[in-house]
C-alpha cells in the first residue's frame, strides 16, 4: 500500500453494496480467502446487528458488564480505559474502523474495561455464540479471530519498553497510519479524534511532553497539525524515529 493518500481519512466506512463487503469489514479477508463473497453470505447476515450511532462520550460498554458479544467498528473511533478508585483513567487503546472491541473479555466473560465513543461511532455487533457458529461455516474465520486477538495484544504491548517520548509519539503516529492504510484510508492525513490528554495518557507521558514533542516535529516540518488533523509530511523520517519501538 502506498504511503500516500488513497482518500482523505474521515474514519468512516464505505458500506459496500450487494456484491462488495463494507470497506471496514473486519472479517472480509477471512471470508474471501475461503472463496465466499458477500452474495454467498447473505443468509448469514442475520448474525450481524448494526448498532449506533453512538455520539462523542457515549458509553458502549462498562467494566464488569457481562460479555455477550464482540463488535467491529464500522465508523468512528472508540477509546478503551480503566479507572482506579479515585476515578483516574488509564487509557488502554483506540480502535479504528475495521477493528474489534471486546476481544479481551473472552476469558472471564466480563468486560475488563470501559469503552466510549470519541466521535460518531457505528458498530457491527456479533454475539459470540453465533460467531462460533459462523466459524464452523467459514474455516478461515477462527484464524482471523486469533489474528485479531494477537493484534490487540500487540497494540497493548507496543509502548511497554523504555523508549523516549519522541520514539513513543512517532510509533503511535506510524502505527495509526498503518492501521488506517490497511482499510484504504489515507496513510499521511490522519484524523485523530482523541484529546492530547488521552494521547499522553495512552503513551504514559505528561501532556506537556506530548505538546512539546509535537511542536518540535512541526518545527522540523516532519508533521503538521491542525487541531485533530495530523499530516505526516516526512513519513520516512517519522518511521525511522519509530523503528526502535515498532521493530519493523
Amino acid at each position: 500500500m502506498s504511503k500516500h493518500a488513497v482518500r482523505l481519512n474521515r474514519a468512516s466506512a464505505d458500506d459496500g453494496d450487494e456484491l462488495r463487503f463494507c470497506s471496514t469489514c473486519a472479517f472480509s479477508d477471512a471470508c474471501l480467502s475461503q472463496g465466499y463473497g458477500k452474495p454467498e453470505l447473505e443468509a448469514l447476515h442475520v448474525l450481524v446487528e448494526h448498532v449506533g450511532p453512538y455520539h462523542e462520550g457515549d458509553v458502549i460498554f462498562r467494566e464488569g458488564e457481562d460479555f455477550k458479544s464482540i463488535a467491529a467498528v464500522r465508523a468512528g473511533t472508540v477509546k478503551t480505559f480503566v479507572s482506579d478508585s479515585n476515578g483516574n483513567e488509564q487509557v488502554l487503546g483506540f480502535f479504528l474502523p475495521g477493528e474489534i472491541i471486546g476481544l479481551n473479555a473472552i476469558h472471564h466473560n466480563k468486560f475488563p474495561c470501559h469503552a466510549v465513543a470519541l466521535d460518531t461511532v457505528m458498530l457491527c455487533r456479533f454475539s459470540f455464540p453465533k460467531m462460533a457458529l459462523l466459524a464452523t461455516k467459514i474455516p478461515g474465520l477462527q484464524d482471523q479471530l486469533f489474528k485479531l486477538l494477537s493484534q490487540d495484544i500487540g497494540k497493548a504491548a507496543l509502548l511497554a519498553g523504555d523508549y523516549s517520548a519522541e520514539q513513543r509519539i512517532a510509533a503511535f503516529l506510524i502505527s495509526t497510519s498503518r492501521r488506517y492504510a490497511e482499510r484504504g484510508f489515507s496513510a499521511t492525513q490522519l484524523l485523530m479524534p482523541m484529546t492530547r490528554a488521552d494521547m499522553a495518557n495512552y503513551l504514559r507521558l505528561a501532556p506537556e511532553t506530548v505538546s512539546r514533542v509535537l511542536r518540535r516535529l512541526q518545527d522540523l516540518k516532519i508533521i503538521s497539525v491542525d487541531r485533530r488533523v495530523f499530516v505526516l509530511l516526512q513519513y520516512d523520517a517519522l518511521e525511522r524515529m519509530a523503528m526502535p519501538v515498532l521493530r519493523s
